[in-house]
């Protein structure tokens, strides 16, 4: 895995614990599908970084790359998601370089080989 491909509803929050890259679906030019995006991030080995259930179902019937991360948290003050998101990144990328797909709740990750 060579980074992270922050989906384009999500902030991309600055300052993240990582020496990996931080792209975010956004800066890649006009809207990119979920297949686009899928594609891209398997083509450069990213984990796409997403709330996007779509992209969890997905992950389950293929093999990386991509990995996926899934923020399943809900909604959120920007604020309050950057500094939520830096509290518990470095479990989160330790955890997507062994898994496939990591489910991050609130208060727990759980990932899937």
């Amino acid at each position: 895995m060579t980074g992270f491909l922050f989906d384009e509803n999500l902030p991309l929050v600055t300052g993240l614990s990582t020496t990996l890259a931080v792209i975010s679906a956004s800066s890649l030019g006009a809207r990119m599908s979920d297949s686009a995006l899928w594609r891209y991030a398997g083509r450069y080995d990213l984990a796409i970084v997403t709330k996007d259930a779509d992209f969890s179902q997905r992950i389950i019937l293929t093999s990386p790359p991509p990995r996926v991360i899934h923020l399943r948290v809900g909604n959120m003050r920007r604020e309050e998601f950057g500094g939520w998101l830096k509290q518990r990144w470095p479990k989160i990328e330790k955890a997507a370089k062994y898994h496939k797909l990591t489910n991050v709740y609130l208060d727990t990750i759980q990932t899937v080989r």
